[in-house]
């Protein structure tokens, strides 16, 4: 596996950066899952990280904390286990870097105003059409 965790084209953090902590995996397994550390838990502490920049690590903390965690029990083993929790924990980082398009605000067309101020009208009139009819003639 490589020494490196990568989180876009433009980052990568080192595995050293990383701690990776191994317990025991909850759920069914019987006797070999009651003895086996083969859960494990991705810890990335933003703040210690030498690898990001300023921008970068104040958009970590503002989105997803001071410490970034993942966690993976799903396989048997704990060398797929690691796999699986450092590509969650690198989805989660990537996740928390994305920058949002600005929303450009805009108008309602006119044929747009022009069908809601239509349907508002319909509904009005179907609605003043349930109420009791008084003929005339009586």
């Amino acid at each position: 596996m490589a020494d490196e965790l990568r989180i876009d084209d433009s980052l990568s953090i080192p595995l050293a950066e990383i701690e990776l902590r191994t317990s025991r995996s909850s759920g069914p397994g019987g006797q070999h899952a009651n003895v086996t550390a083969s859960r494990v838990e991705a810890v990335f502490d933003v703040a210690a990280s030498r690898t990001l920049d300023e921008e970068r690590r104040e958009r970590l903390r503002a989105r997803l904390g001071p410490v970034v965690t993942a966690v993976a029990q799903d396989a048997r083993g704990q060398s797929r286990n690691r796999e699986l929790a450092l590509q969650r924990l690198a989805r989660k980082i990537a996740a928390g870097l994305r920058v949002p398009r600005r929303r450009r605000a805009t108008k309602p067309t006119r044929a747009s105003r022009a069908r809601r101020l239509d349907q508002k009208r319909r509904a009005g009139d179907r609605k003043r059409g349930r109420g009791k009819r008084w003929d005339d003639e009586r």
